[in-house]
């Protein structure tokens, strides 16, 4: 009962009724990536989406995903066999406005103290 009033009432988590029906009449699975968000298209490809796996946030969607959402690729990560780069990081979510935030030494949120200011600073004073 509380999953089918969330997905009445909100559309920032997961998927709301109308994407749903969407989904079931007019969408074809394309593929899931490592986050568990499912991508779907229409039959003529021409109309792609995604249903998220928790919040609706745009960092959540993969470099690879991005370009098959955004239309730059034809084939989708889910069907190609692609090996990252040695040099090349993991994709991570934008965690801005989190707990998870970077916080650097100085910043008012840090935990850490303000570093002592050197002597290469004056203050102006009118």
């Amino acid at each position: 009962m509380k999953q089918t009033l969330l997905e009445i009432f909100t559309w920032w988590q997961g998927q709301t009724m109308g994407t749903r029906f969407h989904t079931w009449r007019f969408g074809k699975k394309v593929g899931e990536d490592e986050r568990g968000n499912v991508y779907y298209q229409n039959a003529d490809g021409s109309r792609r989406w995604v249903i998220y796996n928790g919040p609706a946030d745009a960092s959540a969607i993969g470099p690879g995903w991005h370009g098959w959402m955004h239309h730059r690729v034809d084939v989708a990560p889910a069907g190609e066999s692609y090996a990252p780069r040695s040099w090349q990081k993991p994709h991570q979510v934008n965690h801005t406005g989190t707990p998870l935030a970077y916080r650097p030494k100085g910043s008012l949120l840090s935990p850490a103290e303000r570093p002592r200011v050197t002597g290469d600073y004056d203050a102006w004073v009118p």
